[in-house]
C-alpha cells in the first residue's frame, strides 16, 4: 500500500507543477482535465502525508523510550506512543478505503424512475411522497431537478414519475435507492381505520452521454401525438407528445409533459438512452453477478430494500438492517444518515474481497 501512496503523491506533486505552468493554465481545456486529476488525487495525498507525519512521530518516540527516562516520562511516552499508534491504525484504514477502486459512474447526473406498485391508489401517492423526498435531498445538497415523463393521478400521486438529478457526484449517493421501497400505514381512502401496506418501485440509472451509448437513428421509431391529461382529455391543440421506440430491444419511452415536440423528444432520448446503458452495464456483469448481489443489494427494482412505517415512524433499510424513527425527517429529504450507513457497509464489503 506505502508503495502506491509514493506513487500517488509523486503523481499528484507532477500535476501540481504542470499546473503552474504558464502554456498551461493557457490553455483552459488542458488545464480543466489536469485540475480534475489533481483534486481527485487530493484527499488520499491529504490523508497520507498525516500518515507519515504519525509514523515519523511514532519512530521519534519510539527511539526515545530507548533512551534511560525517568519512570514518568516512560509513563508519558507509552501513553502517547498509544495514541499515535491508534491514530497509525485509523489513517490506515481510511486510506484503504481511499485506494479502492471508484466506480466511473459515480460522477454522473441520475434518472430517476419511480412506478406505483401494488396498492392501488394509495401506491400512487405513496410514489408521489418519494418524488417529494427525493426532491427535498436534491435541494439539500443543492443538485438540480428537472421533470421527464409524469402520468399523476386524480388524488395527487403518480402511477409513474421520471426526472433527472444533476449535481456533483449525484449518482455516488442515489445508487442505493434502487429497489422496492414499501408504505404501511393507514391510506386517506380508508374509512375503517385499518393499515395498509402498499409499495413503489425506485429506478436510479446513470445519465448516459451519446458517447455512452451509440444509438442508430434506424432503430427508432418515433411518434407525435397530442397531449392528454385526467381522463384522455386533450390539453394541447399541437402534436407535441412523442413517443421512442427502440426496435432491437422494444423499449418505449414517452414524454408529453413538455408542451415543445423536440423538448419532449429530447427528454424520451435521454431516459432510453439511460436505460439502454444499465441494460448493457447488466449484460456486462452477467458474468459476476455475485459481486453485484454483495455490494449492498444488486440494485434489482424486485428486490424490497426500505419500509416506512408511519404507525410506529419507524424506516428500516432491510440490506444493513438499519432503522431509524424519524420517518418525517426521512420523507422531508434527511436521507444522508442512512445513505452513509449503506455506504460504509458496502466499503466493509468491498475491504474483506480485497483482502
Amino acid at each position: 500500500m506505502i508503495k502506491k501512496l509514493n506513487e500517488i503523491e509523486a503523481r499528484y506533486v507532477e500535476l501540481e507543477q504542470q499546473l503552474a505552468d504558464p502554456a498551461v493554465i493557457a490553455d483552459q481545456v488542458t488545464y480543466r482535465k489536469l485540475a480534475k486529476a489533481h483534486s481527485d488525487l487530493e484527499e488520499i495525498v491529504t490523508e497520507y502525508r498525516k500518515l507519515k507525519d504519525v509514523m515519523a512521530e511514532i519512530e521519534s518516540v519510539r527511539e526515545m523510550l530507548g533512551d534511560q527516562l525517568e519512570p514518568e516520562l516512560r509513563e508519558l511516552a507509552d501513553e502517547e506512543l498509544d495514541e499515535l499508534e491508534s491514530s497509525r491504525i485509523a489513517l490506515e484504514g481510511e486510506l484503504k478505503v481511499l485506494l479502492l477502486p471508484s466506480d466511473p459512474r459515480d460522477e454522473k447526473n441520475v434518472i430517476v424512475e419511480i412506478r406505483a406498485g401494488t396498492g392501488g391508489d394509495e401506491a400512487a401517492l405513496f410514489a408521489g411522497d418519494l418524488f417529494r423526498m427525493y426532491a427535498r435531498y436534491a435541494e439539500r445538497h443543492g443538485w438540480e431537478l428537472e421533470g421527464m415523463v409524469s402520468n399523476p393521478t386524480e388524488l395527487g400521486g403518480f402511477k409513474e414519475i421520471i426526472f433527472m438529478i444533476s449535481g456533483d457526484r449525484v449518482y455516488s449517493r442515489l445508487k442505493y435507492e434502487s429497489g422496492v421501497h414499501r408504505v404501511q400505514r393507514v391510506p386517506e381512502t380508508e374509512a375503517s381505520g385499518r393499515i395498509h401496506t402498499s409499495a413503489a418501485t425506485v429506478a436510479v440509472l446513470p445519465e448516459a452521454e451519446e458517447v455512452d451509448v451509440e444509438i442508430d437513428p434506424n432503430d427508432l421509431k418515433i411518434d407525435v401525438f397530442r397531449s392528454s391529461g385526467h381522463g384522455g382529455q386533450s390539453v394541447n391543440t399541437t402534436d407535441s407528445a412523442v413517443r421512442v421506440t427502440h426496435v432491437p430491444t422494444g423499449m418505449v419511452v414517452t414524454c408529453q409533459d413538455e408542451k415543445s415536440q423536440h423538448k419532449n423528444r429530447d427528454k424520451a432520448m435521454k431516459v432510453l438512452r439511460a436505460r439502454l446503458l444499465e441494460q448493457l452495464e447488466e449484460e456486462r456483469e452477467a458474468d459476476i453477478a455475485e459481486t453485484r448481489k454483495s455490494q449492498v443489494g444488486s440494485g434489482d427494482r424486485s428486490e424490497r430494500i426500505r419500509t416506512y412505517n408511519f404507525p410506529q415512524s419507524r424506516v428500516s433499510d432491510h440490506r444493513i438492517g438499519f432503522t431509524t424513527h424519524r420517518l418525517d425527517g426521512v420523507l422531508d429529504g434527511e436521507l444522508d444518515e442512512i445513505i452513509e450507513a449503506l455506504i460504509l457497509n458496502e466499503q466493509g464489503e468491498r475491504l474483506k474481497r480485497a483482502e
